[in-house]
């Protein structure tokens, strides 16, 4: 592929070697769906139930959900996370050294400008502190290396550099940056109030988006077939 000179052997990888995989197969950047076309759209139409002329929309307008979940109901959190990637840049199986390192730079810039409930620290996993890494165990934030499956599709290369962990000051609102998502997006707060978790997540995506645009003229990967890679 042009972006990060994937193939389809190191798409495969994973199922080669364990036979054990539901699916086995990863996308090693936004042009993959389309160089492997031929194999990946068949995979992705039985796995999601879909038909060829599927095509996924998203719609992240807050003021558009009606109804919340009542008060007097038990529910003991929420939580809502999504995936997002920045486009010119290789998925987690494919991205370069380099351009995980760009990456990094993008989101570490985004960070700074978060403002109002938003506002928090950007963790790197590089030269982590114990006594941050623990803290981050015990939060149920931190991401872990040693998984055979992430292994054999590539995504623990030069682990653990370019990667890293963001949540704000009242812990609703995480991004793990350059795990096995580019951006895995995460708003979660205790009760049952969806409708305050995902304006925090839109707006979070928002900043993120709006920063790298700003910055470096980059948009998130968006498929017109698939919606967000």
């Amino acid at each position: 592929t042009r972006t990060s000179g994937f193939t389809l052997s190191k798409a495969i990888a994973c199922a080669v070697q364990f036979d054990d995989q539901h699916c086995g197969i990863y996308a090693g950047d936004g042009d993959s769906y389309k160089d492997f076309a031929e194999v990946f759209d068949p995979i992705i139409q039985e796995y999601h139930g879909i038909s060829a002329d599927s095509t996924h929309t998203s719609d992240m307008d807050a003021s558009k959900i009606s109804g919340n979940i009542d008060d007097d109901v038990p529910v003991k959190s929420t939580r809502i996370r999504v995936g997002r990637s920045i486009e010119g840049f290789g998925l987690s199986p494919g991205i370069t050294k380099e351009q995980r390192l760009e990456m990094e730079g993008l989101m570490k810039n985004a960070f700074a400008k978060f403002e109002g409930d938003l506002a928090g620290e950007y963790f790197p996993l590089t030269g982590m502190e114990e006594s941050v890494r623990q803290q981050l165990v015990d939060d149920h934030f931190l991401f872990m290396s040693g998984d055979k499956n992430l292994q054999a599709a590539g995504m623990e290369r030069d682990w653990p550099e370019g990667r890293g962990i963001f949540h704000n000051d009242k812990k609703t609102f995480l991004i793990w940056v350059n795990e096995e998502d580019q951006l895995r997006i995460i708003s979660m707060e205790n009760g049952g109030d969806v409708k305050g978790v995902f304006e925090r997540l839109a707006k979070g995506i928002q900043t993120v988006g709006d920063s790298v645009k700003k910055e470096a003229g980059k948009d998130f990967c968006l498929d017109e077939k698939y919606g967000y890679i």
